[in-house]
């Protein structure tokens, strides 16, 4: 057997465990580690595994060789630091010692989670992703831009929006490579800067409609969250984060993708174009 091949084998026998495994970036991770030939053990609720309850965490991992960790709601909550700490203690205890976590670029209040994951005794790499591009077309924000309008607290702020395909790609390519990004932060980023109004101007020349956008001050923005039945204590971690993130920190791109994967991201216009053709945006 050439060493390629054995180091396929190797990769075919490997299982990892994906939290969040029906969610924007866990479903392409268990996707894309699929198609590398790793066998995926999707973790959520549905399948028995709950962040927020520890004694379901075990039958999860046991026997897995790596997981990727995605925590719901932020990455940057009191509870997320917490939660991955103990999660990751108890991997590396099971044996599953690598392990990945999805961090967001330029959150301060994330770097308490990524010091739980880096203490932990496990071999870990982070991946702290920009805004993703996904973000428009799946969950909260697609309401606003179906009815032609997008109301959102980034100011004129601009942001390198990553696919969230291109993170999937990198996760697996992480898991796949032994050592080589052991212990590495890595920053992925799309190939260009967009402000909020003009990724806005992108989705509508997609849809061929108008949809417009419109900035509102932070705390406007959380108001209207709870008023939509938001928890408090989350609409106040958002107008925290928000608030942190729309100071233009983010406003450059990476080469993390590049470096990686060996190929340019994907780019926003692409994932428009996709989008509005698979009906992302339609009444």
């Amino acid at each position: 057997m050439t060493q390629n091949a054995a180091g396929t084998a190797h990769t075919q026998r490997m299982t990892v465990v994906v939290t969040g495994a029906s969610g924007r970036t866990g479903s392409r991770v268990a996707e894309a580690a699929r198609g590398a030939g790793l066998a995926v053990r999707a973790a959520s609720r549905a399948r028995g595994f709950d962040w927020e309850d520890p004694t379901t965490w075990a039958r999860t991992l046991r026997d897995a060789d790596a997981a990727y960790l995605m925590y719901p709601s932020d990455v940057g909550s009191p509870a997320a630091a917490e939660g991955v700490g103990a999660l990751a203690r108890e991997a590396v205890g099971l044996g599953v010692r690598r392990l990945v976590l999805l961090s967001a670029r330029g959150e301060d209040q994330a770097l308490p989670t990524e010091e739980a994951l880096t203490s932990s005794g496990a071999d870990w790499t982070i991946v702290r992703a920009s805004w993703f591009s996904q973000n428009f077309s799946e969950g909260p924000l697609v309401e606003g831009l179906v009815h032609g309008e997008l109301v959102f607290p980034a100011g004129e702020v601009r942001e390198p929006f990553v696919d969230v395909r291109d993170i999937a790609d990198v996760v697996t390519a992480v898991l796949t490579s032994g050592d080589r990004y052991g212990g590495r932060t890595l920053e992925l980023t799309g190939p260009r800067l967009l402000s909020w109004r003009e990724a806005v101007a992108e989705i509508s020349g997609a849809t061929g409609g108008t949809i417009t956008y419109t900035p509102v001050p932070t705390r406007a923005y959380g108001e209207a969250l709870a008023g939509f039945g938001v928890p408090p204590e989350e609409v106040e971690l958002l107008i925290e984060v928000f608030d942190t993130l729309m100071d233009g920190r983010n406003a450059h791109v990476t080469d993390g993708v590049r470096e990686v994967l060996g190929r340019a991201p994907r780019d926003f216009a692409d994932f428009a174009r996709e989008a509005a053709a698979a009906g992302a945006w339609q009444a």
